[in-house]
């Protein structure tokens, strides 16, 4: 492609020509399968501009060594189903803030079948790079209310990210609601550590119920991009059956 037309390409998608230094390059990873109904879906998606906005996130950015990170917010369902909801953006402090929610809301969910987190971690781990941005940490933030059923076995996308020296870490949402013709899947937050974080200090927060996903990904938010050693984290440790 001729160097114009490369450029171009890179501007339309939000894409820097110039490599800048950045704490962090973190994926936002969404799960939007139809097991998420509207209600929950609105609440997710609520705790996440409230989350982005508050002024804790603000304050562990701006302690960083460049005080500045990069954001891109996906959405995932089957292995068919992945979408760049807000490209790379670069957040610095209250403004780019801001601007990344409002560009996210201008975005309502999309929802599809199945549920496939190895599909999410692959398309994922191919985002980093394309942005021009050199993080100090590479890291995906996966959040989820079900197993993986569908695409390849989520250990191979896992194994072949952490090559690459990405971080996966984890949200797992307990949802009492039976998934379809499913039990509800009170023990996700076991699956979540024994088969989907990993990397260099990979981590969960568990939130008990999509009404308590607001505070957890705030939380998670807050030690993410502090960089803190890992250690699992959880609002509500769910009893298990």
């Amino acid at each position: 492609m001729p160097r114009a037309l490369l450029v171009l390409a890179m501007a339309a998608f939000g894409i820097v020509a110039t490599a800048a230094p950045v704490d962090l390059e973190l994926v936002l990873a969404v799960d939007v399968s139809r097991s998420i109904d509207e209600h929950e879906a609105a609440l997710q998606r609520q705790g996440y501009v409230a989350a982005l906005t508050d002024p804790r996130v603000i304050r562990a950015i701006s302690q960083g060594e460049h005080q500045k990170i990069a954001i891109c917010y996906i959405e995932w369902a089957g292995s068919h189903y992945q979408r760049v909801v807000v490209p790379w953006r670069l957040v610095t402090d209250a403004a780019s803030a801001a601007a990344f929610v409002a560009e996210l809301q201008q975005f309502p969910p999309l929802s599809a079948n199945w549920t496939s987190i190895s599909g999410a971690i692959d398309f994922s781990a191919a985002l980093f790079g394309a942005a021009g941005h050199v993080g100090k940490r590479k890291v995906i933030d996966i959040s989820g209310d079900g197993r993986n059923n569908h695409g390849r076995p989520v250990s191979e996308a896992r194994a072949e990210a952490l090559q690459k020296g990405i971080t996966i870490n984890g949200l797992p949402v307990i949802n009492d609601r039976p998934n379809f013709s499913r039990p509800a899947e009170r023990d996700l937050d076991i699956y979540y550590e024994r088969q989907v974080i990993g990397g260099r200090d990979a981590f969960m927060v568990v939130a008990d119920s999509f009404e308590r996903f607001g505070e957890a990904i705030l939380n998670k938010l807050i030690k993410e991009i502090a960089g803190l050693p890992a250690e699992n984290l959880a609002l509500a440790q769910p009893s298990l059956p």
